[in-house]
């Protein structure tokens, strides 16, 4: 995982947010969309962002979305499926520059996993249009269909107040890391170097402005298929190992299962994610 920041790797961490932002690999489309970081907000340990389905209404309780190696309970186990927690988190909300206006708190933990993806979505004790009228932030947009191969794409971490820019590279039949796999995952060019800390930041696509994944792994060491070092592996079962690249997870896939009033419900039509 770009996994979350612990007071031992604090410092190294801190030399790596040092580095230079990296490019962008592709050309910026013509009518590329501003990419900021408002919504996005910091965890204590990770990133993530307020995010709205295309059917959420202004008055439903707002939704922040993580990863499920994120949650505060610690790393969900394999097959182990959180809905409806209690939770009372706090949030770090950012404008468009990486300032903070607002502390955004939890009212339950709504649904979190690392099985078949790494997502978690806290349900908060304020709506879309609190957050708007008070603060002047708007919520980012979960995509609705599956991300395209190719496509330019933003990684903003709240947590770092850093975007890394890249492309699609491709997708991932299976990844595997520890005792985790994750289905149809988005595979980064190169230049998404992603660190600790930047788990759970939004993945927008930067010509529609919407979330298309969750940041969440990367290959660090070269090892194959341990904690920290996914491996890929395709439908015939061959592995293969890229050190240095990362990794996100598709959002689209959340869409069909938040109901009216921003509420998970896990047997709605097209809902395939996995059940407790």
């Amino acid at each position: 995982m770009n996994k979350p920041l612990a007071g031992a790797v604090l410092s190294l961490l801190l030399t790596g947010a040092a580095a230079t932002p990296a490019v962008a690999q592709a050309s910026t489309p013509q009518q590329a969309a501003a990419v900021t970081y408002a919504g996005t907000v910091a965890l204590s340990n990770c990133s993530g962002s307020v995010v709205r389905t295309p059917a959420s209404q202004p008055d439903d309780p707002a939704l922040v979305l993580s990863n499920g190696h994120c949650l505060e309970t610690g790393f969900p186990a394999a097959g182990e499926v959180l809905v409806n927690q209690a939770s009372s988190r706090s949030f770090s909300l950012l404008n468009a520059s990486g300032s903070k206006v607002a502390t955004l708190r939890a009212s339950k933990i709504a649904y979190g996993t690392m099985t078949d993806t790494d997502v978690s979505l806290y349900q908060l004790t304020k709506t879309y249009a609190q957050i708007q009228s008070q603060y002047g932030i708007a919520a980012l947009t979960l995509n609705d269909t599956h991300p395209v191969q190719g496509s330019s794409i933003k990684v903003v971490s709240g947590y770092w107040k850093r975007t890394y820019s890249c492309s699609v590279d491709g997708f991932v039949y299976r990844l595997k890391e520890g005792d985790w796999t994750w289905k149809d995952s988005v595979r980064y060019t190169s230049s998404c170097n992603t660190i600790g800390g930047t788990s759970g930041s939004p993945v927008i696509d930067t010509t529609t402005g919407k979330v298309v994944a969750v940041n969440n792994t990367g290959n660090e060491d070269g090892q194959r298929c341990t904690d920290n070092n996914p491996c890929e592996v395709d439908q015939a079962g061959n592995v293969t190992v890229r050190q240095g690249i990362n990794y996100a997870q598709e959002t689209y896939v959340l869409v069909p299962c938040i109901g009216p009033g921003n509420q998970i419900d896990l047997n709605r039509p097209g809902c395939t994610l996995p059940k407790p």
